[in-house]
Parts: structure tokens; C-alpha cells; sequence
């Protein structure tokens, strides 16, 4: 494994063998683990958004000089998208000084961790990602499924395409195609489609894609054969170009074609160019160098010739996703503070606290220069996404531009399957609900 130690390399020695309750005691850095993947079918997707999280650490580094006094450190470590790396990224980080919580960048791997950060009392921050049922803090209460979930995100599609031909009622006898990547990732928004399919009496239709997704010929021969009004692209990496590129070579309108918010950034399209105008997508946040916070790294990290990556990609839409993550990551750490001490590293358990109880009203995010690039979000024990909104926005042949307003999920429907679910995935690991007197005296 190839591990790269970009900040304060001497941070590291002598260390590799303390416990972590010893590692939080010598703390004098808040470290910040950077599970990535730079190699493989999906490094087109994840170089982007490793390069937002790690040019947000530099930029608030020089900015600020930290969190109130409190100095960053970061490390890098490939996982090249594969689960078994990933844990190894886990264990070979999580004991480090100053550990403050992990963002597994992958569905699978999430699924990996997620008995291990309950026993090991780490966060898990899964923005947009992850298990559905997670929301529910009270049955998972390391796991933090920030913006949204898989579930979520196929709700909102369903309204926006039921808007498109009258109303929910006007589904009826429609075919929808969930064109997914055969995983963890590409199968967890079925029971959410099933769902809608039996409410609304629309047909859906299931073409599972082999990792990691480069031929699909056979599933657009079936697109083709079954000719559904619509398609829902579930894809990562390689897999989304190929299958605009395989629905342009069979006629299949890529308006009628509605991915997922980690198939419709810049990597997805360029390739295919006009051959992708018209294709949409949900969209967590925008792609644009205007905000203030994308201006800020530009000035105190590119223009400095310190950026990740190349300066032209600062802002596209998996750079800022990274940034979002890495700027809730830094708010969490700085909502604990306020409450366990101001200039002091916190601890796992600490950020946790931190976590659920995130406030980023329109003036918070206003200062912290992220107008125009998210919704408010707000957290709390129970809820573990903090914000359930989402827009489509649709490629116009060289650039993604917003082409509807925000959608909230139906909570009437998501609320009950996450509790349902939630139940279920504690019985089966035969584990109990939190006592609600832990969110009273967290930390």
C-alpha cells in the first residue's frame, strides 16, 4: 500500500504502535485520515474529489492556522476503490494522534467499517453515500450520512420525472430502467424505486452492470428492447461515460437519462462532449470558481503553486463535493471545541458530539464562504444527514447548468423504511437502539 505522508511527517514516529486512547493523550495535531483512490477505473471520479479535501486542509492551514490554534495534519492512503484496501487504510490510521474521523470514499468500504467504527467509537462521514437506513442516528450512531442518501436521491428523481409528465398519478404504465453498478453503491436505492414502482404502478426494470463497468453492450441492447421513458443511470467512474457513449450508439435520448449526484460531475462527460448534451443528473452542489471558499483556495493555495491538483479543475463538481466534506469534517471538530475546549485536539467521541449537533444556517455558511454551493444543514442524535435536498442540473454539451429548483425527499415515505430497516439491521446484529440519555450527556 502506498501511503503518503503530506503534512508534519515527523508527526508519525514512534506512533504506529500507541493505542488510541494513548494517541489521543499525546495529541497536539487534529489528524485527518484521506482514504483515496488515484488509481484503477475510478480514478477519473476520485482524484478530484481527494484533491477538494486536501487543498481545503492547506487552505485552512495558511488562512487560519488551523481550527482556533489547533494545527491539521493529513495522510493520504490508496485504496484504489477496493474494499480490502480500505480497511487496511483503516487500521493502519485509526490510532494515529489526533484521529478525528474517516470518510471511506466508497459504498463497499463503508459497509466494511461500519461494525468496526461502532467498536472503535470513530466517526464515519458518508456524504451522499453509504447505508440508507444510517440516517437513523439512534441505530447507528457513528455512522453520519451528511446531504442525503441513495434513498433520497431516487425519491427526488421520481418526483422530478413525475413533474416532467404531470404528477405522480401520470406514472402509471410508465418503465423506468435502474441501469446500476452490480455493488453495494449501484443496489441500494432498489428498495426506495420498488417502493414508488408499487405506489405509483410504474414498471421498473433492473440491468445490473458488471464492475467496473466497461462493457455494457448487452445492457443497452436490453435498454433498447425494453425502450423505458426513462433511465436511471446509478454509475461511478468508467462506468458513466461508457454507458453515455453505449446510449448515443443505440439512439437512447440522453434527456431521458437522470444519474445519480456521483454520475453527473465533469469526469462523466467530457469524453463523450456533445455526445452527452441533453444527459442529467442530481446535484448536490455546483460546479463554479465563483464562491468565496473556491476563491480562497485559489489565493492561498494555487497561487502559491501548492495545489493538489490542476487549477483548472478547482470548483468542478467532485473537487467541491471534497471540499464540502472536508469543511463539515473541520466544523465538526470546531462545534466540539465550543463545548469541550477551545485550542484542544478532540477525540473521536468528541467530534461525534460535534457531528450531531452541526448548525450551518445560510449566515453560518455565508461566513465560512459557501454561498451558493449548499442548503443549511442541520443535525441532531437522531438525524444523521442534517438535509434531504437536491437539484438536477444538465449538461449542455461543455458545461453542467442548474435545470431545476430544489427538491426535498418525501420524509413520509423515507422515514418509516429507514426505521424499518434500521430495526431489522439491529436485530440481525443483535444490537439495541442508544439509550436517549446518551445524546443528553454525549461526549
Amino acid at each position: 500500500m502506498k501511503l503518503r505522508s503530506l503534512l508534519t511527517a515527523a508527526l508519525v514516529a514512534g506512533t504506529a504502535l500507541a493505542s488510541a486512547p494513548a494517541a489521543m493523550a499525546q495529541a497536539k495535531e487534529q489528524f485527518f485520515p484521506l482514504l483515496s483512490y488515484r488509481t484503477g477505473p475510478y480514478a477519473p471520479n476520485g482524484t478530484p474529489w481527494a484533491n477538494g479535501k486536501q487543498d481545503y486542509l492547506k487552505m485552512i492551514m495558511a488562512r487560519d492556522g488551523g481550527i482556533n490554534g489547533v494545527k491539521l495534519t493529513w495522510e493520504e492512503c490508496e485504496t484504489g476503490y477496493a474494499t480490502d484496501r480500505g480497511v487496511e487504510c483503516y487500521e493502519r490510521l485509526k490510532s494515529r494522534p489526533g484521529v478525528t474521523l474517516f470518510d471511506p470514499q466508497s459504498t463497499g468500504i463503508t459497509f466494511a467499517l461500519t461494525d468496526k467504527a461502532l467498536h472503535d467509537k470513530i466517526p464515519l462521514l458518508t456524504l451522499g453515500y453509504g447505508l440508507s437506513i444510517s440516517a437513523d442516528g439512534m441505530a447507528f450512531p457513528w455512522n453520519f450520512e451528511l446531504m442525503g442518501s441513495y434513498w433520497t436521491g431516487a425519491d427526488i428523481l421520481v418526483q422530478h420525472v413525475a413533474k416532467k409528465e404531470g404528477g405522480l398519478d401520470k406514472l402509471k404504465g410508465k418503465k423506468i430502467a435502474l441501469v446500476y453498478h452490480d455493488s453495494p453503491f449501484g443496489k441500494e436505492p432498489i428498495p426506495l424505486l420498488q417502493e414508488r414502482a408499487r405506489m405509483h404502478g410504474f414498471e421498473l426494470s433492473l440491468l445490473p452492470v458488471t464492475a467496473p463497468g466497461v462493457e455494457q453492450k448487452a445492457t443497452w441492447l436490453q435498454v433498447r428492447q425494453q425502450r423505458p421513458d426513462y433511465v436511471f443511470l446509478w454509475g461511478w467512474g468508467v462506468m458513466n461515460s461508457t454507458a453515455l457513449k453505449e446510449a448515443q450508439a443505440t439512439g437512447y435520448p440522453r434527456e431521458k437519462m437522470y444519474g445519480v449526484w456521483w454520475a453527473g460531475a465533469e469526469p462523466d462527460v467530457k469524453d463523450v462532449g456533445a455526445g452527452a448534451k441533453g444527459y442529467n443528473a442530481l446535484a448536490l452542489n455546483p460546479s463554479s470558481q465563483q464562491p468565496k471558499v473556491i476563491q480562497d483556495i485559489l489565493k492561498y493555495v494555487h497561487d502559491k503553486g501548492q495545489g493538489t491538483g490542476p487549477r483548472d479543475e478547482v470548483g468542478h463538481v467532485l473537487y467541491t463535493r471534497g471540499v464540502i466534506i472536508q469543511m463539515l469534517s473541520h466544523e465538526a471538530v470546531r462545534r466540539a471545541q465550543e463545548r469541550f475546549g477551545k485550542g484542544k485536539v478532540m477525540t473521536p467521541e468528541q467530534v461525534r458530539w460535534g457531528l450531531e449537533n452541526l448548525n450551518l444556517d445560510q449566515k453560518r455558511l455565508d461566513a465560512l464562504g459557501f454561498n451558493g454551493v449548499m442548503r443549511p444543514l442541520s443535525t441532531s442524535c437522531t438525524d444523521h444527514q442534517g438535509s434531504t435536498w437536491a437539484r438536477i442540473h444538465t449538461w449542455d454539451g461543455s458545461k453542467w447548468n442548474f435545470t431545476s429548483d430544489w427538491y426535498q425527499a418525501d420524509e413520509q415515505i423515507l422515514k418509516p423504511m429507514v426505521k424499518a430497516g434500521a430495526d431489522k439491521y439491529l436485530a440481525d446484529k443483535k444490537l439495541q437502539r442508544r439509550n436517549p440519555s446518551e445524546c443528553q450527556s454525549a461526549g
